[in-house]
C-alpha cells in the first residue's frame, strides 16, 4: 500500500474532531518525541502520529488513515528493531496511553492495554504475588511481545507469553471490532499465538497469572578466557535443572558498578545468568557446580521479578541490530563457536552476545501454534547495541558473522521478535511452512487488502475461484 498524498492542514483537523487522544503532525511541539523509537538507527517521519486513548480512537485513526490512503504503522513499546513502528509519511498509531493493567487475583488473569509495557503489568502484578512470562527488559511493549510469541526469563516455568493469552480485542482493518479467546472466534485467536500483528490492532489482551511466592537469581561474572568452561558447566546444568531454572550465558562489557571490580569495567567479561522462581536456597543447590567456578564476582540474592526485569534494561538513543539462531544442540564444538563471536563484540557498547536455554514449558506447549522454534533447546541471540553511525557496519557485521559460526547446529526456525527484516525466507521461518498457509488464510479475513504490513508480514491467501 503506497501513501497518495500527504495529508492536507484540514485533514489533522478531521481527526481531532471528536479525538479523545492527541494527534501530532510535523512542526507540533510534540512531534519529534512521539515519533522516538527504541533503535535511534531509524529516523522517519511520519505524516501523523495518533495517540490513541480508547478503541474508538484506534478506529478513528484507521479510517482516516485509510481514506486519506496513508500507510499504516502501529506503535506499542516501539521496541522493533526494524522500526516497524513506524511508517515513513504515513499515520502511526501509537497505543502509549492505553497502558491500564487491570489484576484480578481470583482469577489469576491480568487485562492489559494494547500499549503497556513490561514494567506496567510487572508492577501491578507484584503485589498479589502473581506474574507471567515478560520480556528480559522492562521497557518492551507487552502487546507486540505477546503476539510475536513471548520469550522470557519464566518462559521455562510457565511457557512463553502466548501460551498464558486467555483473549484479545481488536480493531480490524475495516474499523471494526473483535473479541476472541478459545471459544469466540477461534481461529483467529489461534492466528494470535505467534503470528503478530497482522490481523489488526490490538487494544487489550488478557492474560493467565501464575504465582510467584518468591525469585532469586545469581549472577557471576568471569574473565573472558574462562568462558567456554563457565558455558559449557552452564549447558550441563541447565539440560537436568528443574523448568523453575533459567537465564544465560552472556558475554557484555563489564558495567561501571560497586559490585564489579575496576579490572573489569569497560573490558569484554562473561556473565553467567541464573534465574530460579523459587528461593536463593533453591537456586544455590541447582547451580552448585556453576558456583564452583572461578569467577570475579558474583551477585546472589533473592529478588523481585519486576526489579529482575529491569537488570539489562537498555540505555535509550543507542543504535541496535540483532539476529538470532536456534539450535538443535549444543556439543562443545558449539560451545566454542558461540565464545570465539565473543572475541570481535564491539566492546565498550551496549552490545550482548547471548546464549539462551529453552525446554521446559516452552517444549510442552501447543504445538500446533505457528512457533516452530519452541521445541529448540538453545537459542544464540547476538544483540549489537553501540552509539555511533560510524560504528554500524562493525556492528552489523559481527552478528551476521556470530549467526554464521553458530549455523551448523542450527534448526532453521527463528524467534521473529529477535530479529529485523532478513527476507520473506526467514518470516516463514519464523512460523513454519504450514502455519504460514494457515495464518495466510486467516489473513485472507481479517485484512485482505494487507493494511497491516509493517510487521514480519503474513500476506492474505488468494481465492482460488
Amino acid at each position: 500500500m503506497t501513501p497518495r498524498t500527504p495529508p492536507t492542514d484540514t485533514a489533522p483537523a478531521g481527526l481531532r474532531a471528536g479525538f479523545e487522544g492527541a494527534v501530532h503532525v510535523p512542526g507540533d511541539p510534540g512531534y519529534d518525541e512521539a515519533r522516538t523509537v527504541f533503535n535511534s538507527m531509524i529516523d522517519r517521519r511520519p505524516a501523523v502520529v495518533a495517540q490513541c486513548s480508547s478503541e474508538a480512537d484506534v478506529a478513528r485513526a484507521l479510517r482516516f488513515a485509510r481514506d486519506q490512503g496513508l500507510e499504516i504503522a502501529v506503535r506499542g513499546g516501539g521496541h522493533s528493531v526494524a522500526g516497524m513502528a513506524l511508517s515513513e509519511g504515513g499515520l502511526v498509531i501509537d497505543l502509549r496511553r492505553m497502558r491500564a493493567v487491570e489484576v484480578d487475583g481470583n482469577a489469576r488473569s491480568a487485562r492489559v492495554g494494547g500499549g503497556a509495557t513490561m514494567s506496567d503489568l510487572d508492577r501491578a502484578t507484584q503485589p498479589y504475588a502473581l506474574a507471567t512470562t515478560g520480556g528480559r527488559v522492562s521497557t518492551t511493549g507487552v502487546g507486540g511481545f505477546t503476539l510475536g510469541g513471548g520469550s522470557g526469563w519464566l518462559e521455562r516455568a510457565f511457557g512463553l507469553a502466548c501460551d498464558n493469552l486467555l483473549a484479545a480485542d481488536l480493531v480490524t482493518a475495516d474499523g471494526g471490532t473483535v473479541h476472541t479467546s478459545a471459544e469466540e472466534n477461534p481461529e483467529l485467536f489461534w492466528a494470535l499465538h505467534g503470528g503478530g500483528g497482522n490481523f489488526g490492532v490490538v487494544t487489550s489482551l488478557t492474560l493467565r497469572l501464575h504465582d510467584l511466592p518468591a525469585m532469586s537469581m545469581a549472577l557471576l561474572l568471569l574473565r573472558p578466557e574462562n568462558g567456554p568452561e563457565a558455558v559449557r558447566t552452564y549447558r550441563d546444568v541447565m539440560e537436568s535443572a528443574p523448568d523453575a531454572a533459567g537465564g544465560a550465558c552472556i558475554y557484555i562489557t563489564g558495567p561501571p558498578e560497586e559490585w564489579v571490580p575496576e579490572a573489569l569495567v569497560g573490558r569484554l567479561v562473561c556473565a553467567v545468568l541464573v534465574t530460579y522462581a523459587g528461593t536463593e536456597a533453591e537456586l544455590r543447590d541447582v547451580a552448585a557446580p556453576l558456583l564452583a567456578l572461578e569467577r570475579e564476582a558474583e551477585m546472589i540474592d533473592a529478588i523481585d521479578y519486576a526489579d529482575l526485569q529491569c537488570m539489562l534494561d537498555d540505555p535509550p538513543g543507542m543504535r541496535n541490530y540483532w539476529s538470532a539462531e536456534y539450535l538443535d544442540g549444543f556439543p562443545d564444538e558449539a560451545v566454542a563457536a558461540f565464545c570465539a563471536g565473543a572475541a570481535t563484540m564491539p566492546v565498550s557498547s551496549g552490545s550482548q552476545h547471548v546464549l539462551f536455554p529453552m525446554g521446559g514449558a516452552v517444549a510442552r506447549g501447543p504445538a500446533d501454534y505457528p512457533l516452530p522454534w519452541r521445541s529448540s533447546p538453545w537459542a544464540v541471540h547476538p544483540f549489537g547495541v553501540w552509539e555511533s553511525e560510524r560504528d554500524d557496519e562493525q556492528a552489523k557485521e559481527w552478528v551476521r558473522r556470530v549467526r554464521a559460526s553458530v549455523m551448523p547446529w542450527a534448526g532453521g526456525a527463528v524467534y521473529l521478535n529477535f530479529i529485523g527484516r532478513e527476507g520473506q525466507e526467514r518470516v516463514v521461518a519464523g512460523f513454519g511452512e504450514r502455519a504460514y498457509e494457515r495464518l495466510s488464510r486467516v489473513k485472507a479475513r481479517y485484512d485482505p487488502d494487507n493494511v497491516f504490513h509493517l510487521n514480519h508480514n503474513v500476506k492474505p491467501a488468494v481465492a482460488v475461484v
